[in-house]
Formats: C-alpha cells, structure tokens, sequence
C-alpha cells in the first residue's frame, strides 16, 4: 500500500473497501462516555455523540490513535475507564514521520496555533492515512470554518487529500423520505 491510500485493514485483519473510513478524534469519545450535562449544549451534543455511535458507526470502519488514546486516559478514573473501553476495540494509526512532518506544516501555515499541536496531529493522522471522515466536536482547532480551507491547501500542497472533518450530527447518513 503506498503512502496516502486508503486504509483498508479492519481490527479482524480483513481487509475492505466497501465502507468509508472515519477517525475519532478524543472529543467524541469524551462526549460519548461523559456524565449526562445539565449544560443544553453539552447534552446535545452527547446525545448526538450517543445517536451516531448506536445508529451509524457500523456504516464505518473507525480508526482512532494513540494521541486520543492518551488523552482519553487524562482525568477522574471512572470517566478514563468508560472512555478507553469505547475506544479497545477501534485500530490505532501510527504517528509516522509523514504524520509529524504534515502536522508541523499545518502549524507552519498558520492553520492550527502552535499551542495545538495535538489537534494537528489528529488531522494529520487522518489525512496521511487515506481517511475519508475525522469526527469531532472541536470547533476551536479541528473543524473551524475559518481554518480548513487552510489545512484543505496543506494537505493538498503536501500531496495527502484532506478528511472531511465534520460533527456526528454531519455524519448521520442520507434519509430518502426526507
């Protein structure tokens, strides 16, 4: 497999092209295994976190990180503990140095802030990888309007076609009735 197709190995070693691959970014499974919010937004946003994960992730293969892996281990024990068995099922992508180096010409071009260099890496895990979608809910770094049609240009620039970066509330599917 050469550098930027598609990844088509699945957690069972199989491999497959008929679905469409989708990267978890750390923000999706904190929403997902979170206590419920009495904050509105929050408890929107994890109900839809909770509506795709039941409705839609078996539409995909998902691939996550060590990063989010890590960052999913960072707080009160029992929220760590519901958010990485979320996520023991899912293939890690490896932070290669096609991965370092996409993540710091993201910074360098002023696409990400050098303080969020770990947003960077999760687009650019996805991009390097051949992934088709980066779920999250990080509005700040990752799926800033303003922004990506900055990383859209890196990526290009650098030779890798950029994810579709997008909420779950994007990624429910396509309803023929309405």
């Amino acid at each position: 497999m050469a550098l930027g197709d598609p990844v088509v190995l699945v957690a069972d070693g199989h491999s497959t092209m008929d679905k469409k691959t989708v990267y978890i970014e750390t923000s999706i499974i904190s929403y997902l295994a979170a206590r419920p919010s009495r904050d509105l937004l929050a408890a929107a946003w994890q109900k839809v976190t909770i509506d795709w994960w039941d409705t839609q992730r078996d539409r995909f293969d998902l691939y996550t990180s060590d990063l989010v892996i890590e960052e999913a281990g960072r707080g009160d024990d029992s929220a760590v503990s519901r958010r990485l068995v979320a996520l023991a099922r899912i293939p890690s992508l490896e932070i290669t140095d096609e991965v370092v180096a996409l993540s710091e010409a993201l910074i360098d071009a002023k696409a990400l802030p050098p303080k969020a260099i770990g947003d960077s890496l999760h687009i650019a895990l996805s991009a390097v990888h051949g992934l088709d979608y980066l779920l999250t809910w990080n509005y700040r770094h990752i799926d800033n309007a303003e922004t990506k049609p900055i990383v859209r240009a890196v990526c290009l620039a650098k030779g890798y076609s950029c994810p579709e970066i997008c909420t779950p509330q994007e990624l429910m599917g396509v309803y023929e009735n309405g």
